[in-house]
């Protein structure tokens, strides 16, 4: 998907401040960051939404959970308390259609429904 700014920024052909990449996804900053610590894991391969995923993407979905748990750690959020936001589709304020979660911290959270 070569005009999907996720994909992009995974093959190294757009920039963003990454966090961590490895074999499976890829974290790096928000550029509109929401809180103080606001970042983006992707998985590498691209995915459109949480609704392209199926039984075969069981390990994958299980490793972007398990990377936003260690990057957490390592920004400092694991005992404060971090929190993770996927959208999917567009009334869920999905932008990006590459399957992403919002991994957000470094400040209290208030209670979140919608508006």
């Amino acid at each position: 998907m070569d005009e999907c700014i996720f994909c992009q920024i995974v093959n190294g052909k757009a920039s963003a401040r990454l966090v961590y990449q490895d074999e499976q996804a890829t974290v790096f900053h928000d550029r509109h960051p929401v809180a103080p610590i606001h970042l983006l894991v992707v998985p590498n391969r691209h995915i459109d939404s949480v609704n392209a995923l199926d039984e075969t993407s069981t390990p994958l979905a299980g490793h972007l959970l398990l990377v936003a748990q260690r990057v957490a750690a390592q920004m400092g959020l694991a005992a404060s308390g971090y929190r993770i936001i996927i959208n999917t589709g567009p009334d869920s304020g999905q932008t990006v259609f590459h399957l992403h979660l919002h991994l957000i911290g470094g400040r209290r959270m208030r209670f979140l429904v919608g508006d």
